[in-house]
Order: C-alpha cells, then structure tokens, then sequence
C-alpha cells in the first residue's frame, strides 16, 4: 500500500507508532422510512429511550472517573451533558416525529442537519465550533438507536512485527467521553480532521501526554483501518503505511525520547540557574490538589498558577451546586500542605467563554468577549466573596498568593481589592486565621491591560503574564478554531513588545512578572523569555525539566543583547530565524 504524509496541528509532544483505529460517525448511514400514524408514539418513545440511555451513560463515566483522570475530560462530559438536555435535542426531534412521522434516526439526523446550519452561518469561530459538540452528542443517541454499543470499537489484532502494535485512533473529531473511553487501551495517539492548538481534543491530549495531531482536514478519509500510522506530535505530522526504513528511522527516534525523557529526572534536584548566574524560578500549573504530587516530582519550587475553576466545572453532570467556601477551603489547604511550604498562587474563578459553569452561558454572543472571569466575579458579589474567604483561610497553612484574571480597568482592580478587604473583614470578626499581608496579582491577558501597565504595578503585588489569551486577544482570533490555527503565533511583534513591556514595567517598578501561558512551557521561546528579563516560568509538570535544561544551558546576559534586536524587527520571517539562532548561543 502505497505510502504519503499529511501535516496539521502539532499539540502534544512525542512519536507515536501503531495502527490506524478508524471512529467511523454514526449518523453517516441512517434508515430513513415514514412511521405510520398508530406507531408515531411508540417512536417518539425509542429516542426518548434513547436519549435516556446516553443520560445514564455519562452519568456512569462520572461515577467511574479515575482519579488520575485529567480534570478537563469531567468538563467535557458536563458539557455534552447540558447539550443533550437541551429542547433543541431532547424535544424538537420529537416534534419532528410526530408532524412528519419521520422515523427516529431521521428525525434526530434532520434536526441535527438544521441546527448545524444554523452555526455554519455564525460569524463568531469559537460558537461555530461548538457544532462540533453537538454532532458528537447526536452520534451517540444514534448509536443506541442503531444498536451500537456506546464505548469504543475492539482493538485492531496485533500484527507479526516484533514491537507491539498500539491504536492510534483516527477521526474526523473524538469527544472528551469517547476519549475517555479509550483512555485505559492500547492508545498512544490520535489524529482528527479538524481541531486547533487549544481545542477539547488538544487538551486533552496534552493532559494525557499523548502524541497528537489535529486539523488534517482529510485524515479520516485517506487512512484505512488497521493502516500503519506515525504521529509526529513535535511537527503535526502523520505518517501513513511509512517504508520500512522510515519506520526503523522513527522508532530510533522515538527510543531517543524516551532515553531523554530519562535523563531529564537526573535534573530534578538541580537547581535552575543559567551559566552566567541568574537564577530562575520554575512553577507548575495544577487543576486540582491532586496534581501538586506530579509537580514536586518534576521538581518545581511552588505553584504558579492552581486553576481554581476546576473545582467548579463538570459539577451539574452529577448534579451538585458551586462548591461553597468550606468545600473550596479544603482544596485549597490541601494543595497548601501538599507543596510544603512551597508558595502556591491561586487564581480566582475564571469561567465563560470555553469554560461554561452552565447552559445560559452559552447564549452569550461571543462569550470570549462576555461575561467571564473578573467581570463573572463581580457581577455574583456572593460567591467571590465566598471564594475569596476561603483562599484567605488556607493562606494560615503556607505561602499562598491570589491572582485575579482577565483584569483591564482600575474600576475592576479597586472593586476587587474593596471585596478583599471585605472577606478579610468577615475572617476577623469570626476570629478565623489568615495571612494579613497576602499577595494579590494581576493577570495581564488583555492588550488594554499591558498598555496600561502604570495602573497595575501601582495598585499589585506581582503580574502574571496569560500568554494563551494575550495572543488571542491581541491577533483577534478563536484559539479553538483550526481554521484559523495558522494565525496563532506567538513571535508576532505586537505580541513580543506587550510582554516585553509587561516584564519590563514589573522589574522597574520591583515586582515579581511571571508567564503561566503556553510559552512558558515551550523549550523553543525559553532563551527569549530570558532574553527579555523573564525570571519566573510556569508549566505544566511534564513540561518543566526540559525547559530547566534550556535554562542550564543558556547565558542570560548574552541572550539580553540579542532579544532587544529581536524586539525591534517587524517581519516574521527575521524575527522567527533570529529565536532559533538564539538556540546557538
């Protein structure tokens, strides 16, 4: 069989050998007869059945989430959960059946059909792919009405060769729950057509630390079952049916990053200081106290950013409110007494956009744009202040910092350091401990906000830079959408100089600037971060010994004279070629 190569979306790291595992969609071949007049309500009953069954089918994947189940997939889940509760699902199709006396998997299939119309026609890119989760949900009601088990298709037999075949599942698109079900098989790797850099499928993958490649728009089509297939998660390239020689070229490859991998742990201990004496504070990112386990393995030195959000979402698939304060206090000291003594920054909720609390958020026009974050705070005064107290209780057991997101106006800071106080007020007249002088940050994720720097070191304890909005904002694309994932560039000047600008104001004004973005992580912009003056990274755990090697290896002043030319070029293509002459110093 003849082989060929297809690029996308490099999103998580590694090579990944096995055999293609096709998701083939279900409603691609559905029956499609009248219902006689006597047998309409019987129909109605089969998908309401059906719907039922995939109800309870989500319900179970909650109960049995494992605990090392990434924090993201409950999210996902939750939210196919409010999409098939939803009367454009749950009851249009029935209407559909009994005015037109469709069969079942018509009706679902017409409806389906008309809402993703509906979305095609959306100018915002992040509400059209949001169609995608609703074709996901709709296969899985066809599943149960066509017969077909719900979790994921047999593993394809291993075949001769003397290293064991493993899945490399192939599909136009894998929901968060189809993921989950093949999370404990022989899978190593994913492919799908469509999906961005920060898509569902994307973070997964990376909380899973697959090898992964999206957006390949035809990969479904031109890969066969059971096909061999190389996913090259550094580059976004698939391999498939590769010769012999390339095959024995990437499993030498892949041997060598595990070999890598490896060697990596001896870093553990060391401390990150570059050549020439600077030393570097390296800090994880956490979802859940769970994961402060992982970061002190990897050897980081506190917690830069704990996502406190996940202790809010994926709750209404199981039917449970927003954590109150005593329920909040107790993650939030568990992670305090996990790492230590070690310093752990706790963001405030950040939900909206593509982090929905609940389905009334998802009316919002362009919820990027809505009512997220800071401004989600402000207007539920009730639960930031409960949250707000009990981030303060557990700073009596450690370090803890607390850091505000998506801040842009010194109305939002002032009201939000006027409720701090607030909590703070509540504590003492209920004789509760906490640490009086806590640090409070500010995210800068806005353009407004690095270009109105003086309001918030004035006001501040620390900046934390948000890389992954700060792009999206500043470029005015949808992260998500793949269509537009060539956009999504970090070395874009007007980018770099907003960071610069933001490192630069925290080290005049003598406050700590860190990045919690993606670019913290990328051993690829390390050198230019620390060219600029960055001193404080933070990651995800997998991520921090191979930057903390790029640091070991780098002099800080050397990189500062060659980053301010870097800031001062305007083309691409020379700012580009000038970061990866970096990596020669």
């Amino acid at each position: 069989m003849a082989s060929f190569t297809l690029h996308g979306i490099p999103v998580s790291r590694g090579i990944s050998i096995g055999r293609a595992h096709l998701l083939t969609p279900a409603a691609l071949d559905v029956k499609h007869y009248l219902v006689p007049e006597e047998q309409v309500e019987a129909e109605v009953e089969r998908l309401q059945h059906a719907i039922g069954e995939v109800h309870r089918n989500l319900q179970e994947m909650w109960t049995e989430l494992p605990k090392d189940a990434p924090t993201e997939l409950g999210a996902f889940i939750d939210v196919h959960v409010l999409i098939l509760s939803d009367p454009m699902i749950s009851e249009a199709p029935l209407d559909i059946i009994r005015t037109r006396h469709y069969n079942a998997e018509w009706a679902l299939v017409t409806q389906i059909d008309e809402l993703s119309a509906q979305f095609d026609e959306i100018e915002d890119p992040y509400l059209r792919e949001r169609k995608q989760d609703i074709q996901q949900v709709a296969e899985r009601v066809l599943k149960v009405l066509m017969g077909t088990e719900l979790h994921a298709p047999p593993v394809p037999p291993a075949g001769e060769d003397h290293f064991q075949p493993q899945m490399i599942v192939v599909a136009h698109d894998i929901s968060p729950a189809d993921m989950l079900a093949f999370r404990d098989r022989s899978f190593v790797g994913f492919v799908t057509d469509v999906g961005g850099q920060n898509s569902h499928t994307a973070i997964v993958a990376r909380s899973l630390d697959i090898p992964a490649a999206v957006g390949m728009s035809q990969a479904s089509r031109l890969i066969e079952q059971d096909d061999w297939v190389i996913v090259d998660g550094d580059a976004g390239v698939v391999i498939c049916n590769p010769s012999a020689l390339v095959l024995e070229q990437y499993r030498a490859r892949q041997l060598a990053l595990i070999k890598a991998r490896k060697r990596l742990l001896k870093l553990k201990k060391t401390p990150a200081v570059t050549k020439d004496g600077t030393a570097i504070t390296l800090l994880a990112n956490i979802e859940l106290p769970d994961d402060c386990g992982p970061a002190l393995d990897a050897g980081a030195v506190g917690v830069g950013l704990f996502r406190s959000e996940f202790l809010f979402m994926g709750r209404g698939a199981q039917g449970l409110k927003v954590p109150g304060e005593d329920e909040q206090f107790e993650q939030y000291r568990k992670a305090v007494l996990a790492m230590k003594g070690r310093p752990v920054t706790i963001r405030t909720l950040d939900v909206g956009a593509d982090k929905p609390l609940d389905q009334a958020e998802h009316t919002a026009l362009n919820p990027a744009l809505g009512l997220r974050a800071i401004r989600y705070c402000l207007a539920e005064p009730q639960m930031f202040l409960a949250q707000l107290r009990a981030i303060l209780r557990a700073s009596a057991f450690g370090k803890v910092r607390m850091l505000i997101p998506m801040l842009a106006h010194a109305f939002e800071i002032d009201q939000t350091l006027g409720l701090i106080a607030q909590a703070k007020q509540q504590l003492r007249e209920r004789n509760i401990k906490f640490d009086e002088a806590i640090e409070v940050g500010a995210m800068i994720e806005i353009p407004a906000a690095a270009l109105a720097l003086p309001m918030f070191v004035k006001r501040m304890d620390f900046l934390s830079i948000g890389t992954n909005d700060l792009i999206q904002y500043t470029l005015a694309i949808d992260r998500v959408d793949y269509e537009v994932a060539h956009l999504y560039n970090p070395l874009h000047p007007a980018v770099l100089q907003l960071i610069a600008m933001t490192i630069d104001a925290g080290r005049k004004a003598g406050i700590d600037v860190a990045v919690c973005g993606e670019m913290a992580g990328d051993v690829k912009l390390t050198r230019l971060l620390l060219g600029m003056g960055l001193r404080e990274f933070s990651m995800h755990p997998a991520q921090l010994l191979a930057v903390k090697q790029e640091i070991l290896s780098s002099d800080a002043q050397a990189l500062t004279a060659r980053t301010k030319r870097i800031l001062r070029a305007m083309e691409p293509a020379a700012i580009a070629e000038a970061v990866e002459q970096l990596q020669t110093l």
